[in-house]
């Protein structure tokens, strides 16, 4: 079997096992790591693994390291799960949906990120999606139930406009290569595109681009993802920020790159723009007004993948490059900060910002990795947002001077609540301990967490300014293809 479909099937026969294994107990979420670890080594060979097409999957240097980054995030959220799931209080056939819906969602999102055919792409996010919903009302209360059915009638939405635009562009491309797989092809559809009527391509990519980005949580179809993140377990943030909207953005710039290489066709470009700005002006503004941690994160969510629709949008080798590297950077970042966020809720006892002060005084270790999660999200060194922000804004100001203003006050407008969540929920006075019942009971307590707080840091800190050659030169090579 290729290499793809083991990083696709592994995942997904885990599931079975999950599902089949008894709920009670530590075993579910050993295994969950044991089947995590194990996709994470088959995405690493994956890496130094020849290139290309095999029937409906594709590996090339855009891909590859996502692929990379979604197994290393699925690993440690499965190491996070373990000492944080006993809290969450599940009955038996809770915790056995949860467990097996978390490889199924893995297994889904990894056949997005590696298909080369647009009609198993749309149902591996579907499929994605649905794991995501299960786990998102997992719970069974009345917020996790209406979260649920939020998150699945706008993305449903989404999808069905996505579908819609999967069809149009294999019509554009049926004259040209026909009927089959050639005609639902990435790489097929990019080499003839230049053929297709330029007409059919420009109403296919408006319709994607609206549907793939509700997955990806762009304004204007983004209410979905700060109630998802505030009422799921606590994994599923991590999952969410880091994997779901990453695969969606991604089935875009494949789009992206097809549309963009027929002159006649429309310009991606400013519609790119125009989403991320919007994403990225709103969310920085939100941020004032929450007073939730699981809420404030996940607005922060919108605001990065707004920054790096608008790098797309910007397009050229060096702002596609920061759009890939600010991509891996926040997923890396971002599950880190929904770690220890996680962490302190189930230490403190609440989700609420005013409850979780003093952390770094309290829980050092805990405390100062999500200081430093956190100003990496407002864009501070020593992180690779710092160097993708610092790329995108100087870029965008050499070709498109305009939209300096705008991107200024968003980025500025977003650090400051940042940097004020930073300090309500890290420094001053530590507020008393009053932890969940069943957090953090397995032995090493809270390094559970805070062991992949610390990794994912590193290796964002490497990404920015110490990345090996070979991963700094297929990040590039990423980068021209679009």
């Amino acid at each position: 079997m290729p290499l793809p479909w083991i990083l696709v099937f592994l995942p997904w026969a885990g599931a079975l096992l999950l599902a089949a294994l008894p709920p009670r107990g530590r075993l579910p979420a050993f295994v969950n790591i044991g089947i995590s670890a194990a996709s994470l080594l088959v995405a690493l060979v994956l890496l130094g693994h020849e290139h290309g097409v095999q029937g409906w999957t594709r590996t090339d240097a855009l891909n590859l390291p996502f692929v990379a980054v979604a197994a290393l995030i699925g690993l440690t959220t499965a190491i996070f799960s373990a000492a944080t799931v006993e809290a969450e209080s599940f009955d038996p056939l809770r915790a056995r949906a949860y467990h097996a819906a978390f490889q199924v969602f893995m297994g889904a999102q990894a056949l997005a990120l590696v298909s080369d055919n647009m009609g198993v792409m749309w149902v591996a996010i579907e499929i994605a999606t649905l794991a995501s919903v299960l786990m998102v009302g997992v719970h069974g209360t009345p917020a996790a139930v209406e979260a649920a059915w939020k998150f699945f009638i706008l993305c449903g939405v989404g999808i069905a406009l996505a579908l819609f635009g999967t069809i149009l562009l294999y019509l554009a491309a049926q004259p040209v290569v026909g009927g089959g797989d050639p005609g639902l092809s990435w790489a097929a559809l990019r080499a003839v595109a230049e053929q297709c009527d330029p007409g059919v391509l420009s109403l296919a990519f408006v319709f994607l681009l609206v549907g793939y980005g509700t997955k990806a949580g762009l304004v204007p179809l983004h209410s979905w993802l700060p109630d998802a993140e505030a009422e799921g377990p606590l994994p599923i943030c991590a999952v969410l920020s880091g994997l779901l909207l990453n695969a969606a953005l991604l089935a875009i710039l494949r789009a992206q790159s097809i549309i963009g290489a027929n002159p006649a066709a429309l310009a991606p470009g400013p519609f790119l723009i125009g989403f991320g700005l919007a994403s990225l002006l709103l969310a920085a503004f939100a941020l004032w007004r929450r007073r939730d941690a699981r809420r404030l994160f996940a607005w922060s969510s919108i605001e990065h993948i707004g920054l790096a629709t608008i790098a797309f949008g910007i397009g050229g080798a060096v702002a596609s490059l920061a759009g890939i590297v600010h991509l891996l950077g926040h997923a890396l970042v971002k599950s880190a900060v929904f770690f220890a966020v996680g962490a302190a809720t189930q230490i403190k006892g609440s989700r609420q910002i005013a409850d979780i002060g003093g952390l770094a005084a309290s829980h050092p270790a805990l405390g100062w990795g999500l200081a430093l999660g956190i100003a990496g999200l407002a864009g501070m060194p020593p992180l690779a947002l710092f160097v993708s922000e610092l790329s995108l804004v100087a870029e965008g100001a050499a070709r498109f001077p305009w939209l300096v203003l705008p991107m200024a006050l968003g980025l500025l407008v977003a650090a400051a609540a940042l940097i004020r969540a930073l300090h309500a929920l890290c420094l001053g006075a530590p507020t008393p301990d009053q932890p969940v019942r069943g957090a953090f009971t397995l032995p090493g307590g809270t390094l559970w967490a805070t062991a992949p707080v610390w990794l994912h840091l590193a290796l964002a800190a490497a990404l920015g300014f110490a990345a090996p050659p070979a991963f700094t030169a297929l990040l590039r090579a990423g980068a021209e293809m679009l």
